[in-house]
């Protein structure tokens, strides 16, 4: 009777996804300053282990510009590791430990989450080892300003996030990790990298090569939508509405502005943050895209050069 009560059976699966993945996810330690003008810091974050040999997966911004650190376990194992490659235009970067780890996590697919869906945070918030805080997807497809750049395609959550939690584990009801933790934008108001299949594209480049090969073209898009006297015409509901255009990036050279639509780049449809991104990969690298927008009503078409953005 007690386990049919709506909090007992919330709390079993927030306590299941706990048991399961802390011990997978590390507190990181990794150096700051100059050791040669006596400036020596720390900064702490969060990892995920996501492969048998000792892979782990955080945020880019967790590691900055350095090439080491130490992870540490909540079973109080503590283990050194390298930067193996950081891209801070996703703000991924994956480390190789030297040394044993936990069991990896299981990689979910944050393209089938939906707003409202559980989710569990875990990580180490402000030295805290093994804190898990749970709450909701509150939003997906957002884009967050970050540094002078624009992380695309994260997603919005509630659940509580603090300094210290970035870097750590987004897992949904079955303890499969769907997002790292990034960012906190506001009380109640967290950030996390989708785990999807670019994002494995990502990490995948990260692992084998170090660094990350892109165009870029500085905007920051949402899903919109496509009036309705046009759809029928075009055969679609929605594309890309531009929410910001960077400064004299390779967007606003082409003359995008904020408030246009984005309908086709290269000839291909986008309606979602990924199918840009998808090209960003391959076909967009060193040659002009030619892009249709919608504009107060009618269609415009311009031609992007976008710049070649490698984040080693």
């Amino acid at each position: 009777m007690e386990s049919s009560r709506p909090l007992d059976a919330y709390s079993q699966i927030v306590t299941g996804v706990a048991e399961r993945l802390t011990p997978k996810v590390a507190s990181l330690r990794v150096p700051r300053g100059d050791q040669r003008q006596g400036r020596v810091g720390e900064s702490l974050g969060s990892g995920v282990v996501f492969t048998g040999d000792g892979f782990l997966l955080t945020n880019a911004h967790v590691v900055g510009q350095s090439g080491a650190g130490t992870a540490e376990f909540s079973d109080g194992t503590s283990v050194p590791f390298r930067v193996v490659g950081a891209d801070p235009l996703s703000d991924l970067a994956v480390l190789r430990a030297d040394g044993p780890t936990p069991e990896p996590a299981d990689l979910g697919e944050a393209d089938r989450l939906v707003v409202g869906q559980l989710v569990v945070a875990v990580g180490n918030p402000l030295g805290l080892a093994g804190s898990v805080t749970a709450g909701v997807v509150s939003a997906l497809g957002r884009s967050l300003p970050a540094r002078g750049r624009v992380i695309e395609d994260v997603i919005q959550t509630d659940a509580a996030l603090n300094p210290g939690n970035s870097g750590g584990a987004l897992a949904d009801a079955d303890a499969r990790v769907v997002g790292i933790n990034t960012a906190v934008a506001g009380v109640g108001l967290g950030m996390a990298v989708p785990v999807n299949d670019t994002t494995r594209r990502i990490i995948s480049a990260l692992m084998q090569d170090g660094r990350v090969r892109r165009a870029y073209l500085g905007l920051a898009m949402i899903p919109g939508p496509v009036p309705a006297q046009w759809r029928d015409r075009l055969g679609r509901q929605k594309g890309l509405l531009v929410a910001q255009v960077v400064p004299n990036g390779p967007a606003a050279r082409a003359g995008l502005r904020q408030g246009d639509l984005l309908l086709t780049v290269a000839g291909r449809p986008v309606a979602v943050s990924q199918d840009l991104q998808r090209l960003m990969f391959s076909e967009a690298i060193g040659r002009p895209l030619a892009i249709t927008v919608m504009r107060n009503g009618a269609l415009v078409d311009v031609i992007a050069e976008p710049s070649e953005l490698v984040a080693a």
